[in-house]
């Protein structure tokens, strides 16, 4: 009887404890939670009071994790968060705490700091110590911080209120480029609020229709003909007026929004074109493809890639044939996970779709994709069309894709084009096709039919005349 009691009182004390480990630290990393944090800056606050010193909060967000997730799989995306939550750790000094409030979010609390500057060569170590990659589940993957600071008592007296205004930091910190730390300033809360505020209003886009598709034409160079149409996404809020794209995709490639979006953008683009063959234009329709679509895993409810699904589930809806739809990506997408971008490339090209490389020259400088993979149309960017007929660096940068394409046996279209001078030059070297303001800006669904019926750009012995534009 002694004896059972002595071991159930021994499982209380270790249930107990048990209780207590879970209530303050993390289950993922072994690092302290919300509560435990909250109990040491009070401790922290209260010293600083009498010492009259300052408290460092440093917010920190994995930049892509979302991506790098949906990549290497969520049993490896936890590895990856125990090993950086190690390697915060080891940046810092007896006394401060590293916490994690959730998902990819970490928080770093600093007492004792005699000069603000101080918080921020902690944030610098950290970077620095995410330089090197890590080793998960035999990938190799690399990772960088996002971080914002604030300081007790300058930009709150609360935690609360700290947190707030480092978050609202760390998303400066993103928006000037990631893999860099800000400290807080008043004007980041109304960036941070702006933030909230349009991924309320595009989650709202979704549902209420106002996102659109226009189209803009890309133009056979030796007939004038419009070959083919580029679904270009467009957002007419009803409570923010017009959303420019440059606001708005960068956002959902964050927020993970762009993976639905891209879907309706398929599918949308899919059916508009199997609209113009019925209407005796049968046109190629091209469609950006984001990185996040691309590299998506492939789950149980999934028998094939998402994007393959995506891509079958447009085409099957539509009726479309798969030889009239073009998927436009960048060369940043091709170079990582090379296995599976060929495979996927690889399947999309058996089943008929057409490969393009957008924004070709911008990117990546290796050109031993060309030959690996399975690519049919390169995309000259328009900031190397914009000065042809004016910049010898620009001519040759032209000239030289577009030989190399030829000897490739792959097409050319060179965007940007708006002058009779670049459309002539463009000819003279046999560009394939061409896309611009010179025959058309992007085009509403309505406006679309009357251009290609009515206002088609005609080739002359002078060379091209532009369509009026409206």
């Amino acid at each position: 009887m002694i004896l059972d009691n002595a071991r159930e009182i021994e499982e209380v004390k270790q249930a107990r404890k048990s209780l207590n480990y879970m209530a303050h630290f993390d289950a993922l990393t072994g690092l302290p939670n919300r509560t435990l944090l909250k109990d040491r800056f009070e401790q922290a606050i209260s010293h600083a009071q009498r010492s009259r010193e300052k408290v460092g909060i440093l917010f920190l967000d994995l930049d892509n994790f979302k991506v790098i997730n949906d990549t290497i799989g969520h049993t490896s995306g936890d590895d990856l968060l125990r090993a950086v939550a190690s390697r915060i750790d080891r940046c810092l000094r007896d006394g401060d705490t590293a916490a994690r409030l959730g998902g990819d979010e970490f928080i770093v609390m600093l007492p004792d700091l005699s000069e603000v500057q101080d918080a921020a060569k902690v944030a610098g170590k950290i970077l620095e110590s995410l330089h090197s990659s890590f080793d998960i589940d035999r990938h190799e993957v690399f990772v960088s911080f996002s971080i914002g600071i604030s300081v007790y008592p300058d930009d709150s007296r609360d935690m609360e209120g700290l947190l707030a205004n480092a978050d609202s930091a760390m998303y400066y910190a993103k928006k000037l480029g990631k893999n860099n730390y800000q400290f807080f300033t008043p004007e980041m809360n109304r960036t941070a609020q702006n933030y909230m505020k349009l991924e309320k209003h595009l989650r709202r886009a979704m549902e209420q229709g106002e996102l659109e598709l226009y189209y803009q034409p890309q133009i056979d160079v030796a007939s004038g003909k419009v070959i083919c149409m580029e679904a270009l996404i467009r957002w007419f809020s009803a409570e923010l007026g017009t959303v420019p794209p440059g606001d708005f995709i960068p956002f959902a490639e964050e927020s993970g929004l762009i993976v639905p979006i891209g879907a309706w953008v398929l599918k949308t683009a899919c059916i508009q074109a199997k609209h113009w063959q019925r209407a005796g234009l049968p046109l190629r329709v091209a469609v950006n493809l984001s990185s996040r679509q691309f590299h998506q895993v492939q789950t149980a409810q999934h028998a094939r890639h998402p994007l393959l699904d995506a891509v079958l589930d447009a085409l099957d809806v539509s009726g479309l044939p798969p030889a009239l739809l073009e998927l436009e990506i960048t060369e940043g997408i091709l170079m990582r996970q090379l296995d599976s971008t060929m495979e996927i490339l690889n399947i999309l090209k058996h089943l008929g779709v057409r490969i393009s490389i957008d924004d070709f020259g911008t990117g990546y400088s290796s050109l031993s994709y060309l030959k690996r993979f399975p690519i049919d149309v390169l995309k000259i960017d328009k900031s190397f069309v914009n000065d042809i007929t004016k910049d010898p660096n620009d001519k040759a940068i032209v000239s030289a894709i577009t030989v190399m394409a030829q000897q490739l046996k792959l097409e050319v279209v060179a965007e940007g084009v708006e002058s009779t001078a670049q459309m002539n030059y463009l000819r003279e070297l046999r560009c394939n096709y061409v896309q611009g303001y010179f025959f058309s800006k992007p085009l509403a669904t309505g406006q679309v039919l009357p251009f290609l019926r009515q206002r088609g750009a005609e080739p002359t012995e002078a060379g091209f005349v532009a369509v009026e534009r409206r």
